[in-house]
Protein backbone atom coordinates (compact mmCIF):
# COMPACT_ATOMS: atom_id res chain seq x y z
CA UNK A 1 0.00 0.00 0.00
CA UNK A 2 1.27 3.33 -0.99
CA UNK A 3 0.40 7.05 0.84
CA UNK A 4 0.08 9.78 -1.79
CA UNK A 5 0.14 13.14 -0.67
CA UNK A 6 -3.31 15.01 -2.46
CA UNK A 7 -2.65 18.54 -4.25
CA UNK A 8 -5.65 19.40 -2.55
CA UNK A 9 -4.23 19.34 0.67
CA UNK A 10 -1.32 21.96 0.37
CA UNK A 11 -2.81 24.38 2.70
CA UNK A 12 -2.91 21.78 5.30
CA UNK A 13 0.61 20.48 5.00
CA UNK A 14 4.11 21.75 6.32
CA UNK A 15 6.55 22.68 4.26
CA UNK A 16 7.83 18.99 4.08
CA UNK A 17 4.78 17.70 2.92
CA UNK A 18 4.01 20.50 0.28
CA UNK A 19 7.79 19.58 -1.15
CA UNK A 20 7.21 16.18 -0.87
CA UNK A 21 3.92 16.13 -2.82
CA UNK A 22 5.12 18.56 -5.35
CA UNK A 23 7.82 16.16 -6.20
CA UNK A 24 5.09 13.36 -6.17
CA UNK A 25 7.19 11.02 -3.80
CA UNK A 26 5.66 8.76 -1.80
CA UNK A 27 6.06 8.24 2.19
CA UNK A 28 5.75 4.79 1.73
CA UNK A 29 9.18 4.50 -0.07
CA UNK A 30 10.75 7.45 2.24
CA UNK A 31 10.02 4.98 5.29
CA UNK A 32 11.41 2.12 3.75
CA UNK A 33 14.64 3.69 2.88
CA UNK A 34 14.90 6.23 5.98
CA UNK A 35 13.61 3.14 8.72
CA UNK A 36 11.51 6.65 10.03
CA UNK A 37 7.75 4.95 10.31
CA UNK A 38 4.51 5.92 7.94
CA UNK A 39 3.31 7.28 10.64
CA UNK A 40 6.15 9.77 11.87
CA UNK A 41 6.45 11.07 8.30
CA UNK A 42 2.74 11.76 8.18
CA UNK A 43 3.44 14.13 11.19
CA UNK A 44 6.12 15.73 9.62
CA UNK A 45 4.13 16.28 6.70
CA UNK A 46 0.40 17.77 8.11
CA UNK A 47 1.36 18.50 11.69
CA UNK A 48 2.74 22.54 12.06
CA UNK A 49 4.03 22.01 15.65
CA UNK A 50 5.82 18.54 14.65
CA UNK A 51 9.49 19.24 14.82
CA UNK A 52 11.36 17.69 12.20
CA UNK A 53 14.85 16.46 13.67
CA UNK A 54 17.85 16.88 11.53
CA UNK A 55 19.20 13.42 11.11
CA UNK A 56 15.43 13.15 9.69
CA UNK A 57 15.82 15.46 7.07
CA UNK A 58 19.53 14.03 6.25
CA UNK A 59 18.05 10.66 5.63
CA UNK A 60 15.18 11.98 4.24
CA UNK A 61 16.97 14.30 1.63
CA UNK A 62 19.40 10.61 1.09
CA UNK A 63 16.36 8.73 0.32
CA UNK A 64 15.14 11.14 -2.31
CA UNK A 65 18.42 11.63 -4.00
CA UNK A 66 18.47 15.20 -2.91
CA UNK A 67 21.43 17.34 -1.36
CA UNK A 68 20.33 17.58 2.25
CA UNK A 69 20.99 21.38 2.21
CA UNK A 70 18.25 21.98 -0.80
CA UNK A 71 15.72 19.48 1.46
CA UNK A 72 16.77 22.28 4.54
CA UNK A 73 16.31 25.40 2.24
CA UNK A 74 12.98 23.83 1.06
CA UNK A 75 11.73 23.27 4.66
CA UNK A 76 13.53 26.25 6.37
CA UNK A 77 13.70 28.74 4.15
CA UNK A 78 10.87 30.93 5.39
CA UNK A 79 13.05 31.37 8.25
CA UNK A 80 14.53 34.83 9.10
CA UNK A 81 16.17 36.28 12.04
CA UNK A 82 14.64 38.81 14.53
CA UNK A 83 15.45 42.18 13.40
Amino acid sequence: MFLYLLPENLNEMTELGIFLSKKSIKKAEVARRTGISTSRLSELTLNPTTKLRADELYLIALAIDLNPCELLEAVCGHITLKR
